[in-house]
């Protein structure tokens, strides 16, 4: 077979060793679920000539800003912001955050051609503040350019990309780090042994997640993060999230058993994912990947609209650079007669990320405002989400994490009525750990998403906040809610309701949690909503009970 028709910029013989050239050379199909197929299958893969035309043909047809920079903008400019330089010395625009240019397969007049097309870029979108992943997506589109001007043009419109339900690339501190928190939230929910790993070496488990972005746009050998921007160039950002779990999996399964320390952590994981090739094909990632059965587009959009806003409720804005905005639970000022500091933070690690910034705040104790279910209302009512604990006579611990404001029961005019949001759970301490997710989690056969109400889609969905808003506009589809799901019967969507008698969490077939008025008894059972075993003894004596909010830590 005739060696492939490699640009300047590529090294030849680095090329040939990591991706061999033995596929087909033509693309006929136009329909995007064959497309979604094919790229799947890794049908251009093998061909450097078609990987290049199917790559020009999807970014064209990218929908773009009126105005874009194209390829004889970059002919214009690049003289002007280059001068005389030398292209190994010219310094990287501040948007990429001190990320390396990763090399893949290209000479040294490719890597130099990067750091051009970089500053070019930088020229032309003043409003990208905030890309790391760009050095790495300019890098692969290189190798496959026919020169520096169409590489530029590529770049451009997967920047300046603005149909809004295609989100391709995140262009500011506030997006990268909102996709950071969400990517924690999926890692929480579909990667649970992974997770507990995580949470076991790492002093903050977030910071960890804060690097999965590292993982695929620059830890990944071009073999591998070639063949995951084919499916991304074709079905979008959510497969990103499939891929860096599937990472986390892998990396789980690889490293269970052997010792890890917080100091090491994200370097082994980055470790791991440079030479992922010794133990995970590209083809082994991507079936993986697309094994999770992930939330719907909708419902992950949804979520990193909550996550954006909890970050600007912080003070995070679109501008601001790098900092320090995760938060764990504090030793000196954190007293519970339930858990330990250990315990809470462990709980702490389980609830979503937007909530995981804020202080656990006691908004009730049996100790301290006594054994009345009227008190426990008074108290939380106006906070959302709130955590309950309970300790049994048995020294038994067990909770639930609960999404939505009890006030809420008031909407049933004194009868018990269910409410709430899948993002709740329930789980025990003592005598073992144990968490149970909503049901749709784990099983998401049992429903398929809906299509949203055109008065939701249209207006921006907020995070559930700490302190509820009066304003229903504000209220607009929380993540989750079980109006956006076909769920087969009400039993599934059981998650919290109060009487005046009696507070239940879960039902369906039982109850995950039952405690009478007085705060004194309680029951516990499997139920369809978590479908989880008895949390305790299955009639228990309450020995203390206590309500957390999430307290902003700006609010002391």
């Amino acid at each position: 077979m005739d060696s492939p028709g490699y640009n300047c910029f590529v090294d030849r013989d680095k090329m040939d060793a990591a991706i061999q050239d033995l596929g087909p050379k033509e693309l006929s199909c136009t329909e995007l679920q064959e497309l979604k197929q094919l790229a799947r299958q890794g049908y251009w893969a093998r061909s450097y000539a078609l990987r290049g035309k199917v790559y020009q043909r999807l970014i064209r047809d990218i929908p773009c800003r009126t105005v874009t920079p194209d390829a004889s903008v970059y002919s214009d400019i690049v003289g002007k912001i280059v001068g005389k330089h030398s292209t190994s010395s010219l310094p990287l625009p501040e948007f990429v955050d001190n990320t390396q240019v990763p090399s893949y397969c290209l000479n040294a007049r490719g890597e130099g051609a990067v750091r051009k097309i970089l500053l070019c870029i930088a020229n032309q979108f003043p409003d990208v503040s905030f890309c790391p992943a760009l050095p790495a997506v300019v890098a692969l589109l290189l190798h496959y350019s026919i020169d520096e001007a169409e590489c530029f043009e590529k770049a451009c419109r997967i920047l300046a990309c603005n149909d809004p339900g295609r989100k391709l690339i995140d262009q500011s501190f506030l997006a990268f780090e909102s996709s950071c928190m969400t990517f924690g939230d999926l890692v929480n929910k579909y990667c649970q042994a992974a997770h507990k790993l995580m949470v076991a070496v790492s002093e903050d488990v977030l910071q960890v997640y804060a690097d999965w972005q590292r993982w695929l746009f620059g830890e990944l050998p071009l073999s591998h993060f070639a063949r995951v921007f084919d499916v991304f160039l074709v079905e979008g950002y959510k497969v990103l999230y499939r891929v860096a779990l599937a990472i986390l999996k892998f990396f789980h399964k690889v490293r269970a058993g052997q010792p890890l320390t917080s100091d090491s952590v994200k370097q082994d994981i980055r470790e791991f994912v440079k030479d992922i090739a010794k133990t995970v094909s590209p083809e082994k990632l991507l079936e993986k990947a697309f094994a999770i059965r992930l939330f719907s587009r909708k419902e992950i959009q949804l979520l990193q609209m909550a996550n954006e806003k909890a970050l600007k409720q912080k003070g995070i804005t679109v501008k601001q650079k790098r900092q320090f905005v995760h938060l764990a639970v504090h030793a000196e000022n954190f007293r519970s007669e339930i858990v330990s500091v250990k315990e809470m933070r462990d709980i702490w690690s389980w609830v979503p990320e937007r909530f995981a910034l804020c202080q656990p705040l006691l908004l009730f104790s049996s100790l301290q405002h006594g054994y009345s279910l009227t008190r426990f209302y008074f108290q939380c009512e106006g906070h959302e989400p709130t955590l309950l604990l309970i300790k049994t006579t048995q020294k038994e611990v067990c909770g639930a994490y609960l999404s939505t404001d009890w006030s809420e029961r008031q909407k049933f005019g004194g009868k018990l009525g269910f409410f709430g949001t899948g993002e709740c759970f329930v789980f025990r301490l003592q005598p073992e750990v144990q968490r149970y997710e909503w049901v749709v989690i784990r099983h998401p056969e049992l429903t398929k998403p809906t299509s949203l109400v055109s008065s939701e889609t249209t207006a921006t969905p907020t995070a559930l906040s700490h302190s509820v808003s009066s304003d229903p506009a504000d209220r607009l589809s929380p993540f989750l809610a079980t109006r956006h799901f076909n769920l087969p019967s009400k039993t599934e969507s059981m998650f919290m309701a109060g009487g005046s008698d009696c507070l239940i969490i879960g039902g369906g077939g039982g109850q995950a949690l039952y405690i009478d008025g007085d705060l004194n008894r309680g029951r516990t059972g499997h139920c369809d909503t978590f479908n989880n075993q008895p949390l305790c003894s299955e009639n228990f004596l309450v020995a203390a009970i206590e309500a957390w909010g999430f307290q902003d830590p700006d609010i002391q």
